[in-house]
Protein backbone atom coordinates (compact mmCIF):
# COMPACT_ATOMS: atom_id res chain seq x y z
CA UNK A 1 0.00 0.00 0.00
CA UNK A 2 1.20 3.49 -0.86
CA UNK A 3 1.34 6.34 1.44
CA UNK A 4 -1.56 7.72 -0.54
CA UNK A 5 -3.28 4.80 0.14
CA UNK A 6 -2.74 4.50 3.51
CA UNK A 7 -3.75 8.22 4.53
CA UNK A 8 -7.34 7.16 2.87
CA UNK A 9 -7.49 4.63 4.24
CA UNK A 10 -6.86 5.67 8.04
CA UNK A 11 -9.32 8.31 6.88
CA UNK A 12 -11.52 6.20 6.01
CA UNK A 13 -14.73 5.59 8.89
CA UNK A 14 -15.01 2.38 10.00
CA UNK A 15 -18.10 0.73 9.03
CA UNK A 16 -21.04 1.12 11.48
CA UNK A 17 -22.01 -2.18 13.17
CA UNK A 18 -25.60 -1.43 12.71
CA UNK A 19 -25.78 -1.89 9.13
CA UNK A 20 -25.65 0.09 5.92
CA UNK A 21 -29.46 1.56 6.67
CA UNK A 22 -28.80 3.04 10.37
CA UNK A 23 -29.22 6.63 10.95
CA UNK A 24 -25.54 8.49 10.76
CA UNK A 25 -24.07 8.75 14.54
CA UNK A 26 -23.86 11.87 16.19
CA UNK A 27 -20.32 13.46 16.91
CA UNK A 28 -19.57 13.13 20.02
CA UNK A 29 -19.05 16.63 21.86
CA UNK A 30 -15.40 17.51 22.12
CA UNK A 31 -14.81 18.57 26.37
CA UNK A 32 -12.14 20.82 25.21
CA UNK A 33 -14.08 23.18 23.64
CA UNK A 34 -15.27 25.86 25.91
CA UNK A 35 -18.96 26.57 26.13
CA UNK A 36 -20.05 29.39 24.80
CA UNK A 37 -23.42 31.17 26.01
CA UNK A 38 -26.09 32.61 23.33
CA UNK A 39 -24.98 35.75 22.59
CA UNK A 40 -25.65 38.00 19.46
CA UNK A 41 -23.15 39.08 17.15
CA UNK A 42 -23.33 41.70 14.18
CA UNK A 43 -24.40 39.05 11.46
CA UNK A 44 -22.25 38.24 8.71
CA UNK A 45 -20.84 35.16 7.07
CA UNK A 46 -17.38 34.16 7.50
CA UNK A 47 -15.09 34.33 10.15
CA UNK A 48 -13.31 36.76 8.66
CA UNK A 49 -16.53 39.81 9.32
CA UNK A 50 -16.61 37.89 13.10
CA UNK A 51 -13.29 39.09 13.36
CA UNK A 52 -13.92 42.77 12.68
CA UNK A 53 -14.13 45.69 15.34
CA UNK A 54 -17.70 46.06 16.45
CA UNK A 55 -19.41 49.08 17.36
CA UNK A 56 -22.68 49.01 19.54
CA UNK A 57 -24.47 52.50 19.32
CA UNK A 58 -27.84 52.73 22.07
CA UNK A 59 -29.77 54.87 20.98
CA UNK A 60 -31.93 55.70 17.85
CA UNK A 61 -32.03 59.86 17.97
CA UNK A 62 -30.30 62.92 16.17
CA UNK A 63 -26.41 61.56 17.70
CA UNK A 64 -27.18 57.77 17.44
CA UNK A 65 -28.03 58.46 13.71
CA UNK A 66 -24.94 60.88 12.87
CA UNK A 67 -22.83 58.05 14.77
CA UNK A 68 -23.74 55.65 12.16
CA UNK A 69 -23.22 57.49 9.32
CA UNK A 70 -19.96 58.71 10.24
CA UNK A 71 -18.96 54.73 10.47
CA UNK A 72 -20.35 54.26 6.48
CA UNK A 73 -16.68 53.75 5.05
CA UNK A 74 -15.71 52.11 8.25
CA UNK A 75 -14.44 48.82 7.95
CA UNK A 76 -16.52 47.36 11.47
CA UNK A 77 -19.75 46.09 12.43
CA UNK A 78 -22.07 48.71 13.87
CA UNK A 79 -25.17 47.78 15.91
CA UNK A 80 -27.71 50.01 16.36
CA UNK A 81 -30.23 49.77 19.15
CA UNK A 82 -33.36 51.10 19.70
CA UNK A 83 -37.00 50.63 22.01
CA UNK A 84 -38.18 51.95 18.86
CA UNK A 85 -38.47 51.06 15.36
CA UNK A 86 -38.40 54.76 14.45
CA UNK A 87 -36.68 57.74 14.45
CA UNK A 88 -38.94 60.62 15.78
CA UNK A 89 -38.35 64.42 14.62
CA UNK A 90 -38.24 65.84 18.27
CA UNK A 91 -38.80 69.30 17.12
CA UNK A 92 -42.24 68.92 15.29
CA UNK A 93 -43.56 66.79 18.15
CA UNK A 94 -45.48 69.57 19.57
CA UNK A 95 -46.89 69.78 16.21
CA UNK A 96 -48.47 66.01 16.47
CA UNK A 97 -49.80 66.66 19.85
CA UNK A 98 -51.59 69.64 18.63
CA UNK A 99 -53.62 67.88 15.42
CA UNK A 100 -50.96 69.83 12.83
CA UNK A 101 -49.00 66.60 11.87
CA UNK A 102 -49.88 63.31 11.75
CA UNK A 103 -47.42 60.91 13.74
CA UNK A 104 -45.75 59.43 10.31
CA UNK A 105 -45.06 62.94 9.16
CA UNK A 106 -42.24 63.11 12.08
CA UNK A 107 -41.32 59.32 12.21
CA UNK A 108 -39.04 57.41 9.78
CA UNK A 109 -38.12 53.66 10.61
CA UNK A 110 -34.81 53.24 11.46
CA UNK A 111 -34.29 49.87 9.53
CA UNK A 112 -35.22 51.83 6.22
CA UNK A 113 -32.66 55.05 7.00
CA UNK A 114 -29.63 52.39 6.78
CA UNK A 115 -31.13 49.80 4.44
CA UNK A 116 -28.26 50.56 2.08
CA UNK A 117 -25.25 50.90 4.92
CA UNK A 118 -24.21 46.90 4.85
CA UNK A 119 -22.55 47.22 7.84
CA UNK A 120 -25.37 48.61 10.38
CA UNK A 121 -27.69 45.87 11.97
CA UNK A 122 -30.64 47.47 13.50
CA UNK A 123 -32.04 45.71 16.84
CA UNK A 124 -35.21 46.91 18.41
CA UNK A 125 -34.61 45.89 21.79
CA UNK A 126 -34.33 48.37 25.38
CA UNK A 127 -30.96 47.85 27.75
CA UNK A 128 -30.69 46.18 30.87
CA UNK A 129 -27.12 46.11 32.13
CA UNK A 130 -23.61 47.00 30.08
CA UNK A 131 -21.06 44.61 31.28
CA UNK A 132 -17.81 47.29 31.20
CA UNK A 133 -15.17 44.73 31.78
CA UNK A 134 -16.58 42.14 29.48
CA UNK A 135 -17.68 44.64 26.74
CA UNK A 136 -21.34 42.92 26.53
CA UNK A 137 -24.69 44.91 26.07
CA UNK A 138 -27.34 42.75 27.49
CA UNK A 139 -30.64 43.83 26.58
CA UNK A 140 -34.19 43.11 28.82
CA UNK A 141 -35.25 39.67 26.71
CA UNK A 142 -31.73 38.44 27.43
CA UNK A 143 -29.73 38.99 24.17
CA UNK A 144 -26.16 39.84 24.30
CA UNK A 145 -24.70 41.91 22.29
CA UNK A 146 -20.28 42.13 22.28
CA UNK A 147 -18.70 45.82 21.55
CA UNK A 148 -14.86 47.35 21.63
CA UNK A 149 -16.53 50.54 21.14
CA UNK A 150 -19.95 51.85 22.70
CA UNK A 151 -21.76 54.88 21.89
CA UNK A 152 -24.03 56.30 24.45
CA UNK A 153 -27.13 58.13 23.18
CA UNK A 154 -30.48 57.67 24.79
CA UNK A 155 -31.21 61.13 25.68
CA UNK A 156 -33.31 62.61 28.67
CA UNK A 157 -37.08 62.23 29.95
CA UNK A 158 -39.09 64.48 31.41
CA UNK A 159 -38.37 65.93 34.80
CA UNK A 160 -41.25 66.61 37.25
CA UNK A 161 -38.51 67.87 40.44
CA UNK A 162 -38.71 65.44 42.76
CA UNK A 163 -42.62 64.97 42.21
CA UNK A 164 -42.55 61.78 40.35
CA UNK A 165 -46.21 61.59 40.85
CA UNK A 166 -47.13 64.53 39.06
CA UNK A 167 -46.26 62.91 35.82
CA UNK A 168 -49.82 61.28 35.65
CA UNK A 169 -51.38 64.74 35.60
CA UNK A 170 -49.03 66.86 33.38
CA UNK A 171 -48.09 65.17 30.22
CA UNK A 172 -44.53 65.56 29.31
CA UNK A 173 -43.55 65.40 25.32
CA UNK A 174 -40.87 63.29 24.33
CA UNK A 175 -41.85 60.88 22.06
CA UNK A 176 -45.35 59.79 19.70
CA UNK A 177 -46.55 58.12 22.08
CA UNK A 178 -46.69 61.17 24.48
CA UNK A 179 -47.83 63.17 21.15
CA UNK A 180 -50.73 61.25 20.46
CA UNK A 181 -51.49 61.36 24.41
CA UNK A 182 -51.78 64.85 24.66
CA UNK A 183 -53.51 65.51 21.51
CA UNK A 184 -56.31 63.17 22.36
CA UNK A 185 -56.46 64.88 25.98
CA UNK A 186 -56.55 68.62 23.95
CA UNK A 187 -59.11 67.42 21.95
CA UNK A 188 -61.04 65.59 24.22
CA UNK A 189 -61.31 68.96 26.73
CA UNK A 190 -63.27 70.47 24.48
CA UNK A 191 -65.21 67.13 23.52
CA UNK A 192 -65.96 66.97 27.38
CA UNK A 193 -67.20 70.44 27.35
CA UNK A 194 -69.60 70.63 24.64
CA UNK A 195 -71.58 68.03 26.70
CA UNK A 196 -71.33 69.76 29.98
CA UNK A 197 -74.06 72.58 31.02
CA UNK A 198 -72.02 74.07 34.23
CA UNK A 199 -70.50 77.12 32.91
CA UNK A 200 -67.48 76.65 35.73
CA UNK A 201 -66.94 72.94 35.05
CA UNK A 202 -67.62 73.97 30.54
CA UNK A 203 -64.36 76.72 31.59
CA UNK A 204 -62.32 74.00 33.58
CA UNK A 205 -62.59 72.18 30.70
CA UNK A 206 -61.60 75.13 27.85
CA UNK A 207 -58.65 76.17 30.42
CA UNK A 208 -55.22 74.84 29.59
CA UNK A 209 -52.42 75.32 31.70
CA UNK A 210 -48.48 74.82 29.97
CA UNK A 211 -45.41 74.57 32.73
CA UNK A 212 -42.20 75.97 31.29
CA UNK A 213 -41.59 78.57 28.91
CA UNK A 214 -38.29 77.01 26.89
CA UNK A 215 -39.52 76.51 22.82
CA UNK A 216 -41.49 73.76 23.83
CA UNK A 217 -43.51 75.45 26.19
CA UNK A 218 -43.81 78.52 24.05
CA UNK A 219 -44.63 76.36 20.61
CA UNK A 220 -47.34 74.25 22.95
CA UNK A 221 -48.76 77.52 24.23
CA UNK A 222 -49.47 78.82 20.86
CA UNK A 223 -50.54 76.12 18.68
CA UNK A 224 -53.41 75.30 21.41
CA UNK A 225 -54.65 79.06 21.31
CA UNK A 226 -54.67 78.64 17.35
CA UNK A 227 -56.57 75.76 17.74
CA UNK A 228 -59.39 77.32 20.23
CA UNK A 229 -59.02 80.54 18.15
CA UNK A 230 -59.09 79.55 14.18
CA UNK A 231 -59.32 75.48 13.53
CA UNK A 232 -62.55 74.71 16.37
CA UNK A 233 -64.12 77.87 16.14
CA UNK A 234 -66.77 77.04 13.88
CA UNK A 235 -67.17 73.09 14.76
CA UNK A 236 -69.45 73.35 17.58
CA UNK A 237 -73.15 73.79 18.90
CA UNK A 238 -73.03 74.76 22.14
CA UNK A 239 -69.37 75.50 23.05
CA UNK A 240 -67.43 78.63 21.85
CA UNK A 241 -63.75 77.54 21.70
CA UNK A 242 -62.79 81.04 21.16
CA UNK A 243 -63.38 81.30 24.97
CA UNK A 244 -60.89 78.87 25.91
CA UNK A 245 -58.43 80.09 28.29
CA UNK A 246 -54.31 79.08 27.47
CA UNK A 247 -51.75 79.91 30.49
CA UNK A 248 -48.00 79.54 30.07
CA UNK A 249 -46.30 79.04 33.22
CA UNK A 250 -42.31 80.06 33.54
CA UNK A 251 -40.15 79.63 36.91
CA UNK A 252 -37.41 82.29 35.25
CA UNK A 253 -37.61 85.43 34.54
CA UNK A 254 -38.36 85.66 31.43
CA UNK A 255 -39.86 82.95 28.23
CA UNK A 256 -36.85 81.52 25.85
CA UNK A 257 -34.25 82.31 28.73
CA UNK A 258 -31.21 81.14 25.90
CA UNK A 259 -32.50 83.64 23.70
CA UNK A 260 -31.67 87.11 23.40
CA UNK A 261 -33.54 89.43 25.84
CA UNK A 262 -35.12 91.38 23.21
CA UNK A 263 -36.74 88.23 21.19
CA UNK A 264 -37.82 86.71 24.84
CA UNK A 265 -39.94 90.07 24.94
CA UNK A 266 -41.28 89.92 21.39
CA UNK A 267 -42.24 86.70 21.76
CA UNK A 268 -44.14 87.46 25.01
CA UNK A 269 -46.07 89.90 23.46
CA UNK A 270 -46.68 87.91 20.36
CA UNK A 271 -48.33 84.77 22.86
CA UNK A 272 -50.27 88.00 24.45
CA UNK A 273 -51.70 88.99 21.33
CA UNK A 274 -52.84 85.52 20.83
CA UNK A 275 -54.70 85.21 24.08
CA UNK A 276 -52.43 83.17 25.83
CA UNK A 277 -52.04 84.35 29.61
CA UNK A 278 -47.58 84.26 30.26
CA UNK A 279 -47.41 84.07 34.27
CA UNK A 280 -42.95 84.88 34.77
CA UNK A 281 -41.47 84.34 38.04
CA UNK A 282 -43.64 81.56 38.91
CA UNK A 283 -43.42 77.92 39.58
CA UNK A 284 -45.45 74.93 40.42
CA UNK A 285 -46.28 74.37 44.20
CA UNK A 286 -48.44 71.32 43.74
CA UNK A 287 -50.03 69.31 40.27
CA UNK A 288 -53.32 67.22 40.14
CA UNK A 289 -55.72 66.33 37.99
CA UNK A 290 -58.24 69.16 38.25
CA UNK A 291 -55.45 71.88 37.79
CA UNK A 292 -52.08 73.54 39.49
CA UNK A 293 -51.33 75.43 42.40
CA UNK A 294 -48.36 78.09 42.24
CA UNK A 295 -45.81 78.75 44.72
CA UNK A 296 -47.65 82.77 45.83
CA UNK A 297 -50.65 80.63 46.17
CA UNK A 298 -52.72 81.40 43.46
CA UNK A 299 -54.78 78.04 41.87
CA UNK A 300 -55.38 77.29 38.07
CA UNK A 301 -58.35 74.90 37.94
CA UNK A 302 -57.74 73.10 34.60
CA UNK A 303 -58.48 69.72 33.03
CA UNK A 304 -55.17 69.60 30.74
CA UNK A 305 -51.89 70.06 32.06
CA UNK A 306 -49.11 70.01 30.20
CA UNK A 307 -45.39 69.35 31.02
CA UNK A 308 -42.39 71.36 29.59
CA UNK A 309 -40.48 72.47 32.38
CA UNK A 310 -37.14 70.01 32.67
CA UNK A 311 -35.18 66.99 31.89
CA UNK A 312 -33.84 64.24 33.43
CA UNK A 313 -31.11 61.78 31.79
CA UNK A 314 -32.00 57.93 31.34
CA UNK A 315 -30.36 55.43 33.79
CA UNK A 316 -26.99 55.14 31.21
CA UNK A 317 -24.70 55.93 34.26
CA UNK A 318 -26.48 52.88 36.23
CA UNK A 319 -25.79 50.80 33.13
CA UNK A 320 -22.10 51.92 33.53
CA UNK A 321 -21.23 52.64 37.31
CA UNK A 322 -20.37 56.31 35.91
CA UNK A 323 -20.32 59.15 37.27
CA UNK A 324 -23.16 61.30 36.66
CA UNK A 325 -24.03 64.83 37.20
CA UNK A 326 -27.31 65.78 39.46
CA UNK A 327 -29.65 65.90 36.16
CA UNK A 328 -27.96 62.09 35.60
CA UNK A 329 -26.46 63.04 32.57
CA UNK A 330 -22.69 61.27 32.23
CA UNK A 331 -19.42 62.79 32.68
CA UNK A 332 -17.13 63.04 29.84
CA UNK A 333 -14.29 63.84 28.97
CA UNK A 334 -12.60 66.76 25.79
CA UNK A 335 -13.25 63.61 23.33
CA UNK A 336 -16.55 62.66 25.15
CA UNK A 337 -15.43 59.66 26.10
CA UNK A 338 -16.41 58.30 29.84
CA UNK A 339 -14.26 58.28 32.33
CA UNK A 340 -12.71 55.35 33.16
CA UNK A 341 -13.41 54.06 29.73
CA UNK A 342 -11.44 54.61 26.92
CA UNK A 343 -13.73 52.69 24.14
CA UNK A 344 -17.40 54.07 25.81
CA UNK A 345 -18.86 57.60 24.57
CA UNK A 346 -21.57 59.51 25.39
CA UNK A 347 -23.31 62.31 22.97
CA UNK A 348 -26.50 64.36 23.10
CA UNK A 349 -28.57 64.90 26.11
CA UNK A 350 -27.31 61.92 28.33
CA UNK A 351 -23.54 63.63 28.08
CA UNK A 352 -22.67 66.91 30.46
CA UNK A 353 -20.37 67.60 27.89
CA UNK A 354 -18.51 71.22 27.87
CA UNK A 355 -16.58 72.89 24.84
CA UNK A 356 -14.56 75.78 25.42
CA UNK A 357 -15.50 76.25 29.35
CA UNK A 358 -18.98 75.83 28.60
CA UNK A 359 -21.44 73.74 28.94
CA UNK A 360 -22.62 71.77 25.77
CA UNK A 361 -26.59 72.76 25.26
CA UNK A 362 -29.21 69.83 24.92
CA UNK A 363 -29.93 70.44 20.95
CA UNK A 364 -30.84 68.56 17.95
CA UNK A 365 -27.59 70.65 15.98
CA UNK A 366 -25.30 69.27 18.85
CA UNK A 367 -26.29 65.79 19.60
CA UNK A 368 -25.74 66.13 15.22
CA UNK A 369 -22.04 67.25 15.71
CA UNK A 370 -21.43 65.15 18.49
CA UNK A 371 -22.06 62.16 16.86
CA UNK A 372 -20.17 63.34 14.12
CA UNK A 373 -17.08 63.62 16.06
CA UNK A 374 -17.54 60.37 17.87
CA UNK A 375 -17.56 58.30 14.67
CA UNK A 376 -15.03 60.24 13.39
CA UNK A 377 -13.08 59.44 16.47
CA UNK A 378 -13.40 55.95 15.93
CA UNK A 379 -12.59 55.62 12.19
CA UNK A 380 -8.72 56.95 13.27
CA UNK A 381 -8.93 54.67 16.00
CA UNK A 382 -9.69 51.77 13.20
CA UNK A 383 -7.55 53.10 10.47
CA UNK A 384 -4.48 52.42 13.40
CA UNK A 385 -4.27 57.06 12.59
CA UNK A 386 -1.98 58.16 15.47
CA UNK A 387 -1.02 61.19 16.85
CA UNK A 388 -2.43 64.03 19.07
CA UNK A 389 -6.51 63.00 19.82
CA UNK A 390 -9.13 66.02 18.73
CA UNK A 391 -11.19 67.73 21.44
CA UNK A 392 -15.19 68.29 20.58
CA UNK A 393 -15.55 71.76 19.58
CA UNK A 394 -19.09 72.78 19.49
CA UNK A 395 -20.00 74.96 16.99
CA UNK A 396 -23.44 77.25 17.89
CA UNK A 397 -26.07 77.09 14.78
CA UNK A 398 -28.54 79.33 16.24
CA UNK A 399 -31.60 79.72 17.80
CA UNK A 400 -35.17 78.96 16.31
CA UNK A 401 -38.47 79.26 18.39
CA UNK A 402 -41.90 79.34 16.55
CA UNK A 403 -44.61 81.00 18.29
CA UNK A 404 -48.16 80.73 15.94
CA UNK A 405 -49.19 81.57 12.60
CA UNK A 406 -46.61 83.71 10.89
CA UNK A 407 -44.74 84.34 13.72
CA UNK A 408 -41.20 83.46 15.09
CA UNK A 409 -37.91 84.02 16.83
CA UNK A 410 -34.50 83.47 14.57
CA UNK A 411 -31.04 84.03 15.84
CA UNK A 412 -28.11 82.81 13.87
CA UNK A 413 -24.99 84.87 14.69
CA UNK A 414 -25.98 88.85 14.07
CA UNK A 415 -28.87 87.85 12.45
CA UNK A 416 -32.55 88.73 14.32
CA UNK A 417 -35.32 87.53 12.22
CA UNK A 418 -39.14 87.63 13.72
CA UNK A 419 -43.06 87.43 13.10
CA UNK A 420 -43.78 86.62 9.24
CA UNK A 421 -40.07 86.34 8.13
CA UNK A 422 -39.05 84.06 11.25
CA UNK A 423 -42.07 81.90 10.40
CA UNK A 424 -40.93 80.98 6.89
CA UNK A 425 -37.23 80.91 7.94
CA UNK A 426 -37.52 77.93 10.51
CA UNK A 427 -40.34 76.68 8.19
CA UNK A 428 -37.76 75.93 5.44
CA UNK A 429 -35.01 74.72 7.87
CA UNK A 430 -37.42 72.41 9.86
CA UNK A 431 -38.64 70.87 6.42
CA UNK A 432 -34.57 70.65 5.31
CA UNK A 433 -33.39 68.62 8.45
CA UNK A 434 -36.73 66.11 8.21
CA UNK A 435 -35.58 62.21 6.99
CA UNK A 436 -37.14 60.91 3.95
CA UNK A 437 -38.50 63.51 0.78
CA UNK A 438 -41.79 61.66 1.60
CA UNK A 439 -42.12 63.70 5.03
CA UNK A 440 -40.58 66.56 3.52
CA UNK A 441 -43.34 66.63 1.27
CA UNK A 442 -46.13 65.76 3.48
CA UNK A 443 -45.14 68.42 6.19
CA UNK A 444 -44.85 71.10 3.55
CA UNK A 445 -48.43 70.42 1.93
CA UNK A 446 -50.00 69.95 5.29
CA UNK A 447 -48.30 73.65 6.57
CA UNK A 448 -49.52 74.99 3.29
CA UNK A 449 -52.96 73.65 3.45
CA UNK A 450 -53.57 74.75 6.97
CA UNK A 451 -52.10 78.16 6.55
CA UNK A 452 -54.69 78.54 3.24
CA UNK A 453 -57.71 77.14 4.88
CA UNK A 454 -56.96 77.22 9.12
CA UNK A 455 -57.80 73.46 9.08
CA UNK A 456 -55.67 70.40 10.77
CA UNK A 457 -56.60 67.39 9.32
CA UNK A 458 -54.74 65.15 12.16
CA UNK A 459 -57.73 65.94 14.48
CA UNK A 460 -57.74 62.22 15.92
CA UNK A 461 -58.59 61.27 19.54
CA UNK A 462 -57.38 57.63 19.68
Amino acid sequence: MNRSEETTAKARPAPDPRGPGAHPRRPAADVTTPRREPQLVNPSEGAAQMRRRSVVVIGGGFGGLEVVHALAGCEIDVTLMDRKNHHCFQPLLYQVATAALSPADVAWPIRSIFSAQKNVTVIMAEVDRVDTGGQVVTTTDGLNIPFDELVIATGVTSSYFNHPEWAQYAAGLKTIEDATRIRARILGCFERAERTADPAARQTSMTFVIVGGGPTGVELAGSIAEIAQNVLARDFRHINPRTAKVVLVEAGERLLSAFAADLSRYTEGALQRMGVEVLTRASVARCSDDGVVLADGRRIDSCCVLWAAGVRATPAANWLGAQADRAGRLLVDAQLRVPPHPNIFAIGDIAAARSEGRPVPGLAPAAKQMGRFVGELITRKVSGLKGEQPVFVYRHQGDLATIGRKSAVVSIGRLRLTGFLGWLFWSVVHVYFLIGVRNRVAVAINWSWEYLTFQRGARLIS
